[in-house]
């Protein structure tokens, strides 16, 4: 099996090495990527194309992990091919159905991923549905979990959608609430008890939803950005749009980090440096 990858950051280079692991060859092209991203996948030692085209012909598989942003434009730079593309992008219905249509409808799958891949790495959950969907889930027989939910792109995308509403509405209102009580003094034990009434392993990961939120605050507006365009077709998304607020002022005021705050004080430490 030939894997290609459109994009190497977090999500790309975790799936890829878990599939160089079972002898699956990836491809990749790294044309326009950062610096660090290029070191990146020349330790791991992968397939380097020149162009996506080049890599569309040598493999029999394209995963597209890009930026919400980006998913449209790369899949409009790609075209038609041959092989299997999988959009693996936190985007809405309507953004995912634009860009399998550029490369071509019949071997096209709306893929979604339902955690986190760092933690989890190729086991992590990814529903998909779409024309190629089986075609795709093959890649369970490589250790992946696949689940394929229905014959039509926009359906994964739109559970994804649906679950961002929700994680990233949580993550704003941590990050708020918990700021205020850092600022009283108190975050610490505020936490100790909201996570009383939630899970038992709910501190580590509000303090794990807050590091990502501020590290990939971009990212996360983006992603709000696809969440309140499908939501605005069914309900007034209220909330949602709150959230998308909340990211877009919190880009604004971090700016990009080079490194992911490693506990909750180093969080509030940041924000309090941009005040």
């Amino acid at each position: 099996m030939k894997v290609g990858f459109i994009g190497f950051g977090e999500v790309a280079s975790t799936l890829a090495r878990g599939l160089m692991g079972v002898d699956v060859e990836i491809y990749t092209c790294l044309e326009g990527r950062s610096v660090r991203t290029r070191e990146l996948a020349r330790l791991m030692n992968v397939q380097l194309c020149s162009s996506h085209r080049e890599m569309a012909q040598n493999v029999d598989m394209i995963l597209s992990a890009v930026t919400p942003s980006q998913a449209v434009m790369v899949a409009r730079k790609l075209g038609r091919i041959r092989g299997v593309y999988v959009d693996l992008n936190n985007v809405s219905p309507s953004t995912v159905r634009t860009a399998l249509e550029l490369v071509g409808k019949a071997n096209t799958v709306d893929a979604a991923i339902m955690g986190s891949v760092l933690k989890k790495g190729l086991k992590v959950n990814i529903v998909a549905s779409g024309p190629a969907a089986a075609e795709f889930a093959q890649l369970n027989d490589y250790g992946m979990d696949i689940d394929v939910i229905g014959p039509d792109p926009g359906q994964a995308s739109a559970i994804k959608m649906m679950r961002s509403a929700y994680t990233k509405g949580v993550s704003a209102l941590l990050l708020e609430s918990l700021f205020a009580a850092h600022r009283m003094g108190i975050d610490d034990e505020a936490l100790k008890y909201i996570s009383q009434t939630e899970c038992p392993d709910f501190q580590e990961k509000a303090v794990s939803r807050m590091t990502s939120s501020l590290y990939h605050a971009r990212r996360r507006s983006e992603e709000m950005e696809e969440v309140v365009k499908m939501l605005s077709s069914e309900t007034e998304p209220f909330m949602s749009r709150a959230s998308l607020e909340f990211f877009q002022l919190l880009t604004e005021r971090i700016g990009k980090m080079d490194e992911k705050p490693s506990n909750m004080h180093q969080v509030f430490q940041k924000l309090d440096k941009k005040e």
